[in-house]
């Protein structure tokens, strides 16, 4: 277990400091985030989009864990360890379409794509299918808890969180004018950013709109750094808004139909949100998004991006544009979030200093790692 003192990141934002160093760049407090952050809550895993027909199957690492990312042959959205129960072989090593069952291909174990074992061959000698000890009723697929909303997979990995509508339930309500049918985009519409940072910088960073006028500057030529405004929900989310969205126009002026049934606030105002502790949500009246930041190390982040529409069909050149609109502006960010990510191989750094005015929603996403770190460390001490 790591030591590191969190006391000072949890004061009030004019006196507080930022997380220490080793935060950043120990593969010990790494490990120990991986159970006390990622795992214990509900982390994004990817879009249900990515198994977009019954029997589509995609395997995923997510924290070093082989997962299988399933729609099964009544539609659901599943998520398996992808292991077989038998000797523990790697089910599915690509993504592709489950025709009949999922087959094992050490020895031909065989699962349904709701996770049953149906068909263990010669588990009992040459022709003999069956064997006392073997239950096929107890040796289904391990699955892991998931939900899905606003497009995104979500996972609770130990098992142990609130269901996801409590645990997330004033997200939910601040945006239930969104909770309604999305669609992706498509092959079009999703592009991966490969970062050197830790994943929390990235969630830092998205958080607040400081920045805007000296890493964003087309964005704050219009959308300017005053017309913001601060989004803080202590313990679930943060994030920012702006006052003025402005939509994306084709040649010919033709834009992407709105969502149904929002609100007036929504024809001028957009909103950015972190919710921890991985997925960084975006919703416009026209369109949404959503990146999924899936740690490899405490200094490699890979960010899934996912853009969503409010209709099936939309305008393909005016997709790709938005496409290539917000990949800029996603890119525009690489070289401040590797920047810190250097700069906390510094040991003389304390953590650093926040704004009173501009940082709290960054310091209180720092306040929820130091909570849960606190509450997970309280556990190991008293389970020792």
């Amino acid at each position: 277990m790591s030591h590191t003192d969190l006391d000072a990141v949890r004061q009030p934002i004019h006196v507080a400091r930022g997380l220490p160093n080793a935060h950043y760049i120990d593969p010990v407090v790494f490990e120990e985030e991986r159970s006390a952050l990622l795992m214990a809550g509900w982390s994004g895993l990817a879009a249900a989009a990515d198994v977009p027909e019954p029997g589509d199957a995609k395997p995923l690492t997510f924290l070093g864990m082989p997962l299988l990312l399933i729609r099964d042959r009544a539609g659901q959205v599943r998520v398996f360890h992808n292991t077989c129960r038998h000797r523990g072989m790697i089910l599915v090593d690509a993504p592709r379409k489950i025709e009949g069952a999922i087959r094992c291909p050490y020895h031909s174990w065989c699962y349904s794509t709701e996770g049953r074992l149906v068909s263990t061959p010669h588990v009992g000698g040459p022709g003999q299918n069956t064997v006392e000890g073997i239950d096929r009723d107890l040796l289904g697929l391990i699955e892991v808890r998931s939900h899905i909303w606003l497009g995104v997979v979500w996972i609770n990995l130990s098992g142990a969180a609130l269901p996801f509508e409590e645990a997330n339930a004033d997200l939910l309500a601040r945006w239930s004018e969104f909770d309604k049918p999305l669609f992706h985009g498509g092959p079009d519409s999703a592009f991966q950013l490969e970062v050197k940072c830790n994943w929390k910088l990235a969630a830092e960073n998205y958080c607040e709109s400081y920045h805007l006028p000296w890493i964003h500057p087309g964005l704050n030529s219009y959308s300017r750094l005053e017309d913001h405004y601060h989004i803080e929900q202590p313990g679930q989310f943060s994030g920012q808004g702006t006052r003025v969205y402005r939509q994306l126009t084709g040649e010919d002026g033709q834009t992407f139909p709105d969502f149904e049934g929002l609100s007036a606030k929504w024809d001028t105002a957009a909103e950015y949100i972190t919710a921890f502790p991985n997925v960084l949500l975006g919703v416009h009246r026209d369109h949404a998004f959503a990146i999924i930041l899936v740690p490899h190390g405490p200094g490699e982040t890979v960010e899934n991006v996912h853009l969503f529409y409010a209709v099936p069909d939309t305008d393909p050149a005016l997709r790709v544009k938005n496409t290539a609109l917000w990949k800029e502006v996603f890119e525009e960010d690489i070289f401040v979030v590797e920047g810190m990510q250097r700069g906390r191989h510094a040991p003389g750094f304390d953590g650093g200093r926040f704004s009173p005015a501009m940082d709290g929603p960054t310091h209180l996403f720092h306040d929820w790692v130091a909570e849960h770190m606190a509450l997970h460390r309280a556990i190991d001490h008293a389970a020792e």
